[in-house]
């Protein structure tokens, strides 16, 4: 049976998902009666609540005496490392583009990779039933945008496909719908080249995703690059400059048929395979034969931009809600995530009740911690700080391309708050449907924070993308959170009748019977400065009883805080403490009085 490697990548919300279940239902890899969850690649719950892809995943389908492997990459920007390393796998790549939206950034970011690793792309342009689909528009666009990326000749010679993934069909003209998705395949086959193999070589393959299993243990997927393997042979790891990691036997060899992962008798150079048996080998490590000296070629993944701390939750209501609140278990947790996600990078602090972890942006270390949470751990959450560099003596920091869809009306409002935050515009020009795209040059420090901001200036009809551009010479100052808060100034639990008092003083963050305690954030206050307030005051009852005295309290709902909004919400001197059961945003400093030291101190010097 001859052989393809094929990843797909896309911008997110795109449609690779879609399209991975429409290829598998059209190939015959569920049965007709077999019940199949919609985007059934999205497999995990974080991934099904968002709708977006998170992990890479593999699976594979026959066509026509042909075994096709296909991975599902994810599209956001934040969890580029996946796709990275996954592109080293294949041999060719579906690159989707939405019908209307056109090229976005983080198709230029997984594009920019696919061109470099010499990969010749398969451009499918999706969802062109759309009412505003512009099909050719966009196949245009897709060339300039290779142009621009310095493609050669044999990638600008692009098949382009057509097509509408939700409605299950693909053609090489946008009018003509046939039923099904043939097109795809007969491109895949005839463009996509088989893998290059070497058989007679000794067993080698690169470590591109880690997972744990609850029965194997940790499982390490990759490609063969040569040779060939069977169930319990001896095997050795390696690192990138050929020290020796480990020595074992693959006790398990599993290839993917459809959503599944099936025991294999033996694997050969060019296919895609997960081994279990090993105990430290991790990803960009090699595994190979006991006689293999030399390491696999790894790709270099781009360093993390930004950080925050996760510390110990040491506030008075820790260990309530959460059963893993030790240092020593977050610690472990921490560096586990890290050694399967070589995107984050995991540092102690002096403090050793704190670690810094590092990422490529607030979606990837928020997933992070909501997974923790759901875990059931309680952590303190710092506001997430940007990672400089130093060169030749100048600071730079990571700059962002932001491409923003708005209508019309919200353009100006938008480009003014970009402006504020040291964005450099690049583009405006009409996208129809009274729609514009701006594309601005930001540092990523700007952008912390202005996602929810965003939303509200455009009241929810805006759609905003970022992607990592490169590191530019320091923009300046940027103005921070303008108003103050209100801060809890007792324990105990919050009264509707003090609530309705505090309400002129600002928005709140909690409702009535909630538990508060000193030093925790309850609102914001409507002017700049930080007030103490009391929740907890309750009526003073006297004997005189008149008309209207009680008058039902009608609160106002309190502004819920999601994690991310959390995050992006706190200054320096905050904290967000997050526990299976809830987020609280706090001060740093819970006493008064050690907050007033430190004011103090900071003005000093």
């Amino acid at each position: 049976m001859t052989l393809r490697n094929i990843a797909i990548i896309a911008h997110v919300d795109h449609g690779k998902t879609t399209l991975v279940d429409v290829l598998l239902r059209q190939s015959g890899a569920f049965r007709d009666n077999q019940a199949v969850a919609e985007r059934a690649m999205d497999s995990n719950e974080l991934e099904r609540e968002r709708g977006i892809t998170i992990l890479a995943k593999c699976t594979s389908i026959d066509w026509r005496g042909t075994r096709i492997n296909i991975v599902d990459t994810p599209g956001h920007a934040d969890f580029g490392g996946e796709v990275e390393r996954i592109l080293s796998m294949v041999d060719g790549v579906l690159l989707l583009v939405d019908a209307s939206e056109g090229p976005m950034p983080q198709t230029k970011f997984v594009t920019t990779k696919a061109l470099k690793l010499g990969l010749r792309p398969i451009v499918v342009v999706n969802k062109v039933d759309k009412p505003d689909a512009r099909p050719y528009e966009v196949q245009d666009e897709v060339f300039d945008l290779f142009t621009a990326l310095d493609a050669s000749d044999e990638q600008l010679d692009f098949p382009t496909l057509f097509a509408s993934a939700k409605q299950g069909w693909a053609s090489l003209e946008p009018d003509s719908r046939p039923g099904d998705m043939s097109a795809v395949f007969e491109a895949i086959l005839d463009d996509v080249p088989e893998p290059e193999t070497n058989p007679d070589a000794p067993f080698s393959m690169l470590a591109t995703t880690l997972e744990s299993d609850p029965y194997l243990g940790r499982v390490l997927t990759g490609r063969v690059a040569s040779g060939s393997i069977r169930p319990n042979a001896p095997i050795k790891v390696i690192d990138r400059e050929g020290a020796l990691i480990e020595q074992g036997r693959a006790t398990r060899l599993l290839t993917f048929r459809g959503l599944e992962r099936v025991p294999a008798d033996e694997v050969r150079s060019g296919d895609i395979v997960a081994i279990a048996g090993l105990a430290r080998g991790t990803v960009s490590h090699t595994l190979c034969d006991p006689s293999v000296d030399a390491a696999l070629p790894a790709q270099p993944i781009d360093p993390p931009t930004l950080a925050m701390l996760f510390s110990v939750n040491d506030s008075p209501l820790a260990g309530r809600e959460g059963r893993k609140v030790q240092s020593r278990v977050i610690r472990d947790r921490l560096f586990a995530e890290a050694e399967g996600n070589v995107a984050l990078r995991v540092t102690e602090t002096e403090d050793k009740d704190a670690l810094e972890v590092a990422g490529r942006g607030e979606l990837q270390l928020g997933v992070l911690i909501e997974v923790m949470r759901r875990e059931g751990f309680e952590l303190s959450i710092s506001r997430p700080r940007v990672l400089y560099r130093e060169d030749g003596g100048a600071r730079l920091e990571p700059l962002e391309e932001v491409t923003i869809d708005v209508d019309e009306a919200f353009s100006g409002i938008v480009v003014e708050a970009m402006s504020l935050r040291k964005g450099k515009m690049k583009e405006m020009r009409p996208s129809g449907g009274g729609k514009a795209r701006l594309v601005f040059h930001a540092p990523s420090r700007g952008m912390i924070g202005y996602f929810g901001e965003f939303l509200t200036e455009t009241r929810g009809t805006g759609i905003m993308a970022r992607a990592f551009h490169g590191y530019v010479p320091h923009c300046g100052p940027i103005p921070g959170r303008r108003n103050g808060v209100l801060i809890s100034n007792a324990a105990g639990t919050t009264v509707a009748y003090a609530l309705a008092n505090l309400e002129g003083r600002g928005p709140l963050f909690v409702g009535p019977q909630v538990k508060v305690y000193e030093g925790m954030i309850i609102g914001e206050h409507a002017r700049p400065g930080d007030l103490e307030v009391n929740p907890m005051k309750t009526k003073q009852l006297t004997n005189v009883r008149a008309s209207g005295t009680d008058e039902a309290i009608r609160l106002t709902p309190p502004r819920r805080m999601t994690l991310e909004r959390a995050i992006a919400y706190i200054q320096d001197d905050e904290l967000v403490e997050v526990t299976p059961q809830s987020i609280r945003l706090r001060k740093r400093l819970l006493d008064p009085h050690e907050r007033k030291k430190a004011e103090r101190k900071a003005v000093s010097g």
